[in-house]
């Protein structure tokens, strides 16, 4: 047990420092979603009361669009320098080691994006509360995005330039996120009960952690082979 727990550590500082060594992957998807949601207002126009009412849709869109955004890089560089081989021969169960991975891109990725959202639920005229609930739903959603889309991104390693098939893999999975997701917030927005929307991204959230990262190595060693 010390030593998967070592061995879990150091799989996460490993991939800390290759991102900040490369500070445009952790840019790259932020900036998506700050020009996402900001040049939503210019396509269906600047009447304050439809910028609220359709802002945690627009935020909600754009984070999931940033995620996927980020995916292929994933296990990309682990495949290529061969470190991912090394990895799947290890003695300890990939499972563990893929979930520090996958902990890792949430951070670098997710993380940002809920960092800079109530800059943009201010400009979307957000009020406190609804911006609140979008946080929170976007703190229990995320790290789900970051799971499922790992399934994804493991299965097409092998494949170059495969971000329109991971879309398309992972996408049809991301939809009841981006309901409840969206909802939790829309539902504060009118006065409604949010609790049910934030339980049940909360139950997903413990599914996805319970078995993508399992079906996450399956993948790995299918694609690897």
């Amino acid at each position: 047990m010390p030593s998967l727990i070592h061995a879990f550590q150091a799989v996460i500082k490993r991939d800390i420092r290759l991102a900040i060594r490369q500070p445009s992957e952790i840019a790259q998807p932020v900036v998506f979603f700050i020009i996402v949601v900001s040049v939503f207002p210019f396509g269906v126009g600047s009447n304050p009361d439809q910028l609220t009412a359709i802002g945690p849709g627009i935020v909600w869109v754009g984070a999931l669009l940033a995620t996927l955004l980020a995916l292929d890089s994933l296990f990309r560089s682990d495949f290529d320098d061969g470190s991912l081989e090394q990895l799947i021969l290890s003695e300890h169960p990939l499972s563990v080691l893929i979930l520090g991975k996958i902990l890792v891109h949430w951070f670098v990725t997710g993380l940002p994006l809920i960092i800079v959202t109530p800059l943009l639920g201010i400009l979307l005229g957000l009020d406190k509360s609804t911006l609140v609930v979008l946080i929170g739903s976007l703190l229990l959603g995320t790290p789900t995005l970051s799971l499922v889309g790992a399934i994804g991104s493991a299965l097409t390693i092998s494949i170059r330039r495969a971000g329109l098939l991971v879309t398309l893999l992972v996408l049809p999975l991301y939809i009841p996120v981006l309901i409840f997701g969206a909802g939790a917030a829309s539902a504060a927005q009118s006065g409604l009960p949010t609790a049910g929307h934030l339980y049940m991204l909360g139950a997903i959230a413990m599914g996805a952690i319970a078995l993508a990262p399992i079906a996450t190595s399956a993948a790995l060693r299918i694609s690897s082979e």
